[in-house]
């Protein structure tokens, strides 16, 4: 950290808390309370507010007047473009991915290097042990991770296999669970004439695996094993022939209470038919004596769903640790949870740890509904972040079952919401292919409840400030009062998709979100 006279020597760990926390910001007002929170946890004590005034008085010495502003309700931190490492980083990332995936793997790599090379140890480290620190250097570590396997994706696909093997191999020794890095293993020591090797690693994570959460490796890396067993020609030479597996975009649906899985399960079934896309079901349980059972319940429905799903039924007295360990292992793009009890309309608790843990996209069933299913999927649409989060899941569902997607916006006295009805539409159309009815009510949870009535599910965003005010009064009414399955959505730290370049969501947003 530079200020006006050069290095800055920070105070102690409050002092780095706070900066830390308005610089993952990006640059957005972070309100009082919400610092205060960030850097007492849960139970503040009643001079948190004067102490956080009081470290912005001493950064704003240290690094000049200007560089924290006032802004109601709090303080942001004022950055220009690029003056962020973190922001670097994403941009290089970002220019990598569009690279890799047209055929420029060595503009790749070296983009990816280049992001890489930004990063200097453990991140937070000087302050690991803050309230705010662990789920968001977790967050971090993710990032990294995720791009390093992005970086050797690239070099193997300019033949640097042999380059590759020592770092593989010391890589899948700290993280013995993530397949990408196997799969990129496996194809470095196969192209290096080792398919012995090759065929054994693929062993150990295979028992790893089953060991861990009673689940197979993906189709993916289960068809890589086959073409090394049969020697598979396009495996050794470089950009010929089928390429190595991918990540799959894979949907995790995890049971708390055996009683609310089924009802989530009904919803989702359709995306493991759909092509690249991947289903897991898991049901936790509290005794060793419930696995089996659980296990061969979810066994039957995978038959009467026809087999397109891993299932898996294991022991938990963490849920957010285990769903955050599966999301990661088995590269998830959306969590679906059942959760054990009612969703609370204040978000505490059990939602804020699991939304702090888990890096993808989180539904959260709040109520399986009350009357017979309809045959569309609704969202309440508003256009936040996790509204685009919403709409962006209910519109692979809504591919998947082949039914309508329904966009609801407000009407109001100074307009209406037509026009981002139209934005979200638009993009839809174009990222995914499903076409939406726009329709507008009448502001108000009765309104909504009225229109949401004949829907299959209704898929929820959560509002800008939920951290601190719940749901809000609109969506806690139509929780409280729906007829359908309702899932409370929250985006994950990865930048959407959809979203259009306004309210796509960056670390800096989620961090906070």
């Amino acid at each position: 950290m530079t200020g006006p006279d050069g290095p800055v020597r920070l105070g102690g760990p409050r002092q780095r808390s706070l900066l830390a926390v308005l610089l993952l910001h990006g640059g957005a007002v972070v309100s009082i309370d919400r610092l205060a929170e960030q850097l007492y946890g849960e139970e503040p004590p009643v001079t948190a507010v004067t102490q956080v005034h009081r470290q912005v008085s001493e950064l704003r010495r240290l690094l000049g007047e200007r560089a924290i502003a006032t802004q109601p309700p709090g303080y942001r931190v004022d950055l220009a473009p690029g003056q962020l490492d973190l922001d670097r980083f994403e941009r290089l990332t970002g220019d990598a991915a569009p690279a890799l995936a047209h055929g420029d793997p060595a503009r790749a790599a070296s983009l990816l290097r280049e992001a890489l090379a930004l990063w200097h140890g453990e991140p937070l480290a000087d302050v690991a042990f803050e309230p705010f620190a662990p789920p968001v250097a977790a967050r971090l570590r993710e990032l990294r991770l995720t791009a390093l396997e992005q970086r050797i994706e690239a070099d193997l696909a300019v033949g640097r296999a042999a380059e590759l093997i020592g770092e593989l191999d010391a890589l899948v020794a700290q993280e013995p669970l993530r397949e990408r890095l196997h799969a990129h293993r496996m194809l470095a020591l196969y192209r290096c004439g080792r398919q012995r090797d090759a065929l054994d690693a693929y062993r150990t994570l295979r028992a790893a695996l089953v060991d861990a959460f009673g689940l197979e490796p993906t189709p993916p890396l289960q068809e890589l094993e086959r073409r090394i067993l049969r020697h598979d020609p396009s495996l050794g030479t470089p950009g010929t022939g089928p390429a190595p597996p991918g990540p799959v975009r894979a949907a995790l649906v995890v049971g708390e209470a055996r009683s609310a899985l089924p009802a989530l399960l009904r919803i989702v079934e359709p995306l493991a038919r759909m092509p690249e896309r991947e289903l897991i079901a898991v049901q936790l349980v509290a005794a060793p004596d419930d696995v089996a059972g659980a296990a061969a319940a979810l066994a039957a429905w995978r038959g009467a769903a026809g087999g397109a799903a891993r299932t898996a039924a294991f022991t938990s007295v963490d849920t957010a640790a285990d769903v955050a360990r599966l999301q990661t292992t088995h590269e998830v793009e959306l969590v679906l949870l059942a959760p054990a009890g009612p969703v609370g309309l204040d978000l505490g608790g059990p939602f804020t740890d699991l939304a702090a843990r888990v890096t993808a996209d989180l539904a959260v069933l709040a109520t399986a509904g009350r009357g017979t299913p309809g045959r569309d999927i609704a969202v309440p649409f508003a256009g936040g972040a996790h509204d685009w989060a919403a709409a962006e899941t209910a519109a692979w569902l809504a591919l998947a079952r082949g039914e309508e997607l329904r966009l609801l916006g407000a009407r109001g006295p100074r307009g209406d919401a037509s026009r981002l009805l139209a934005d979200a539409s638009l993009a839809l159309q174009r990222l995914i292919g499903v076409d939406t009815v726009p329709e507008l009510v009448e502001p108000g949870s009765d309104a909504l409840v009225a229109a949401t009535s004949g829907a299959a599910a209704v898929l929820v965003g959560l509002p800008p400030q939920w951290r601190t005010e719940g749901l809000g009064a609109v969506r806690a009414g139509l929780v409280e009062r729906a007829g359908p399955p309702v899932l409370v959505v929250h985006r994950g730290i990865r930048p959407g998709a959809l979203a259009p370049a306004t309210a796509a969501t960056r670390f800096s947003w989620s961090a906070g979100g």
